[in-house]
């Protein structure tokens, strides 16, 4: 028994197509047209109400929109009496083959709606993920696009970023700046402390609510270890921390303190035989 290709199906039945059931499916198109009008008002009305991100909600909506116009796309074949099943059938065939395909497209599709709905950076701001730090300068459906420190572009697949840590360096507002040194056993801790608070004071973009503290935080080998911690906005880190750090010799020489390194000591013991 021959058996029947889905082309001579459909072109069996396109010729038996009557006028009325071309007025028909001229109806049906309409209403159906109607009928996606106000389910998109209503689907745009409800998510204006959640917490999304506006270009997720962008997406969402224009998905549900193209589901939409196909299924109005098979009534209204139905409706011209052309059988619908075949044309499922390939439909499907050609959705998982092209899921196969793009596999990877898909995910990374997934990944930037999680990003754009759970918002856990935006545009602008500094994070860090899988050793890789920079602002966030584009956030689309398929990739996140980071500029460095040192003036790179980084593209980032949304697919690693929904699923690593992510560390947002500028969310809160403020970023804690620490800078540690070591000073030799013979300097007094009083001293030292002082020296370092004359050394952090004059430094510009630095807030003084948290108010910084300097501790005593480690007794090396050799020296001992003092900290000093503050606070400052996020675009300002780098300049307060090198601030700090380039006035922190100037204090130690003010004070007579000796900053520490490594070294070794060599003794020499004579033979006495």
């Amino acid at each position: 028994m021959p058996q029947t290709n889905i082309s001579d199906v459909l072109a069996l039945s396109v010729g038996n197509v009557s006028l009325g059931s071309v007025v028909s499916a001229l109806f049906t198109l309409l209403i159906c047209l109607l009928v996606i009008r106000a389910i998109t008002k209503v689907l745009k009305k409800l998510l204006a109400k959640t917490r999304l991100d506006d270009r997720a909600r962008d997406y969402i909506a224009a998905a549900i929109k193209a589901v939409l116009y196909v299924i109005a796309g098979l009534i209204v074949v139905d409706s011209l009496g052309i059988p619908i099943t075949s044309l499922v059938a390939l439909l499907s065939v050609g959705s998982l083959g092209i899921t196969l395909a793009a596999e990877d497209i898909l995910g990374n599709i997934a990944g930037g709606l999680v990003i754009l709905s759970s918002r856990p950076f935006s545009i602008g701001d500094f994070i860090e993920v899988g050793g890789t730090s920079g602002t966030v300068q584009e956030i689309s459906l398929n990739h996140t696009k980071l500029e460095t420190a040192d003036g790179l572009v980084v593209m980032l697949p949304n697919q690693e970023l929904a699923s690593s840590q992510v560390t947002n360096y500028t969310v809160l507002g403020r970023r804690r700046v620490t800078v540690t040194i070591t000073a030799s056993y013979d300097a007094p801790t009083d001293t030292v402390i002082s020296a370092c608070r004359e050394a952090m004071e004059p430094v510009d973009f630095r807030m003084s609510d948290p108010e910084p503290v300097i501790r005593l935080t480690n007794y090396g080998a050799s020296s001992i270890e003092y900290t000093i911690q503050c606070w400052t906005d996020p675009d300002h880190y780098w300049d307060v921390y090198h601030g700090i750090n380039q006035n922190l010799r100037g204090a130690f020489d003010r004070h007579g303190i000796e900053m520490t390194y490594d070294h070794l000591n060599v003794h020499i013991v004579e033979n006495r035989e």
